[in-house]
């Protein structure tokens, strides 16, 4: 179909006095990887809410493929598949009486369903495994068939909420590449993550939430252009002196970052000539430098830059 997979007008959920998403307005194109990310208490989990039809907007309209969540929501809900940041297997069953329990809800049957189960352990590398019973799998496994489950009834738009919680760099990295073999073969997802270096490789666009309110929207790339600021970490040999310090406070947003008070922090847009500033100053006071690490500017600059928050705060 043509047009948006997700349409969010006006959105709005209110608890009392409290605003929790405040007219929210969000357009998701077919086969793009929308990321939406923000702090802890952000509306992120209430928004999946809502375009889940797990919870009833207070204003505004959710729709799915072109149909209305709220006038039509067993057909917007057809084209949806859910993958919570909560286990939703039974663990004493093996993953495919999991995907057959499943499967049977979603309304397949026979060999439609046996062919989908089929699909979605090969997309999430499980098919080795499918007989054994969940409740030896890891974290990791589990999260795998948390996916599958979601894929299983082929929906036009997978919403994923911190798919990859809590596993090893084994597991991230086989549910990353799951999901960009589901990118490439023209799958929408609306992808929330507090890991923000997944969102920068997976995302067309991303949308970053504060207060109920997206606060900036645009591809990874120009939000890291217009708000990015790069990170310096210098670790001196010796407790710097009160003139050194104030020195370097000149610099702006210097923290502490060891209890020696040797480790400075620094964000700076230009941080190749910041560094070299950092540097020549320590020669200057004749402070040896046990360390200096730059870190070019990325999605966790910008968050900390727009939000003045990290992304687990």
């Amino acid at each position: 179909m043509t047009g948006p997979m997700i349409l969010l007008d006006s959105l709005r959920k209110t608890y009392g006095h409290f605003v929790a998403v405040a007219g929210l307005s969000l357009r998701v194109e077919g086969g793009e990887c929308f990321g939406l990310l923000g702090p802890n208490g952000a509306g992120k989990t209430t928004t999946i809410n809502m375009i889940a039809g797990l919870l009833m907007p207070t204003a505004g309209t959710v729709h799915i493929a072109g149909t209305s969540l709220t006038a039509h929501p067993r057909q917007a809900k057809i084209n949806l598949g859910l993958v919570p940041q909560d286990f939703a297997v039974y663990p004493a069953l093996s993953a495919r009486d999991n995907l057959v329990f499943f499967g049977r809800l979603y309304g397949l049957w026979g060999r439609a369903l046996a062919t989908r189960i089929r699909y979605a352990l090969d997309i999430v590398r499980l098919a080795d495994r499918a007989e054994v019973p969940v409740s030896t799998y890891s974290n990791g496994m589990k999260r795998r068939l948390n996916l599958a489950i979601g894929l299983l009834h082929d929906p036009a738009v997978l919403i994923l909420d911190e798919p990859t919680v809590g596993v090893d760099a084994h597991s991230r990295h086989a549910i990353v590449s799951s999901l960009k073999d589901l990118i490439e073969s023209g799958k929408t997802l609306l992808y929330c993550t507090h890991h923000l270096w997944e969102a920068e490789a997976l995302c067309s666009r991303v949308a970053i939430m504060d207060l109920g309110r997206v606060i900036a929207l645009d591809t990874p790339r120009q939000l890291i252009r217009e708000h990015g600021t790069g990170l310096i970490r210098v670790e001196f040999e010796l407790p710097v002196n009160e003139s050194l310090l104030r020195a370097l406070e000149g610099f702006g947003a210097v923290c502490q970052a060891s209890s020696r008070l040797a480790g400075f922090q620094f964000q700076s847009s230009e941080p190749n000539t910041a560094l070299e500033k950092v540097l020549k100053l320590a020669d200057e006071w004749s402070t040896g430098v046990r360390s200096a690490q730059l870190l070019e500017p990325t999605l966790e600059t910008v968050f900390l830059n727009l939000t003045g928050r990290s992304v687990r705060d």
